[in-house]
């Protein structure tokens, strides 16, 4: 595993994802090889300070100029809340741990989510298969509400 004392410098939210930045102020950049290998690939991170744990990104990029090192994350999912655990610490400097993860782009940004198959008439109307189960197939004693 990676550490790096780095500047937690971004935390921003879009509809799809979360992009994280982290700045490394130095003229060295610690485990600069290992490092410029990870991009374009998922890592896992770690901020210390956080009681998020790892996190699974994708590393989208390493920029270096002659002040500090930009290292930016894009997080996908977040079905266990750990982002939100992050929030606090952005803006502050932390101890960031980085370690490839053995999934790849495809799999990370995979929905996992099949769906319901139907096809679309000519005039616009949809199909579905018939023994597709609709809101009258569900019990008076569920929890579903209808609105109409």
């Amino acid at each position: 595993m990676i550490k790096l004392n780095v500047l937690f410098k971004k935390m921003q939210k879009d509809d799809k994802k979360e992009v994280l930045m982290f700045h490394v102020l130095s003229d060295e950049l610690p485990h600069a090889d290992e490092l410029l290998k990870m991009p374009g690939s998922i890592a896992l991170l770690n901020v210390e300070e956080s009681e998020a744990g790892e996190v699974g990104a994708e590393f989208v990029s390493i920029q270096r100029d002659n002040k500090k090192t930009v290292l930016k994350f894009n997080i996908k999912r977040d079905a266990e809340g750990k982002v939100n655990k992050l929030y606090p610490h952005a803006g502050s400097n932390v101890s960031l741990g980085l370690q490839p993860s053995q999934m790849t782009i495809d799999e990370f940004y995979e929905d996992g989510h099949e769906g319901i198959e139907y096809n679309v008439d000519g005039a616009g109307n949809v199909e579905v298969n018939k023994d597709q189960m609709n809101i009258e197939d569900v019990g008076s004693d569920s929890k579903i509400v209808r609105v109409k």
